[in-house]
């Protein structure tokens, strides 16, 4: 029998704890099947009109280390067996009456449904947007009207979680106006 409603919401809730941001690999691949869940979670993650005007990129880090690190040159960076690019095709997207277009809202939204999936299965994963966009666009060979939005290495954790600070909801959280 599964889990009910409540316990549910806690495994959840017990998930998005545990998570966190992996900067210490070990070598160990990442097996096909485990790839393929945590693939299949970011597409089946929602977007606008059901538009899914994301792609992913992934890269084995073996022999590319180089080209990677052009990236971002963080040596963890490539540590894990595989690095992936959440990008972004703007011209694929549902666009707002007042033009905005969530082509990187639904690729933000598939990432962090990657990435929840990837730490379900024991993965570790990274955020990383603070990289150097016109690299990420030539050693990808990245097309006209494709945009990176964030990388992630993945695999196996080699490190420990530290504390999360986050603000209290009471910060966070309005009701009915600002």
């Amino acid at each position: 029998m599964g889990l009910g409603q409540g316990e549910q919401i806690a495994a959840f809730v017990d998930l998005v704890t545990s998570r966190y941001s992996v900067r210490r690999y070990g070598g160990e691949a990442v097996d096909e099947a485990t790839l393929n869940q945590v693939l299949e979670a970011a597409r089946l993650a929602p977007t606008a009109a059901n538009r899914q005007p994301f792609r992913l990129i992934l890269v084995h880090t073996a022999g590319r280390e180089s080209d990677l690190k052009r990236i971002y040159g963080r040596d963890w960076f490539v540590q894990a067996p595989l690095v992936v690019c959440m990008c972004a095709v703007p011209g694929q997207a549902w666009v707002r009456r007042d033009g905005l277009n969530y082509a990187v809202v639904d690729a933000a939204i598939a990432m962090d449904h990657l990435i929840l999936a990837a730490a379900s299965a024991g993965l570790g994963t990274c955020w990383v947007a603070a990289f150097d966009v016109a690299a990420a666009r030539e050693v990808l060979r990245l097309p006209e009207g494709v945009e990176p939005i964030a990388f992630t290495p993945l695999g196996y954790p080699a490190d420990r979680p530290a504390a999360k600070v986050r603000k209290p909801l009471t910060e966070l959280v309005h009701w009915e106006t600002w």
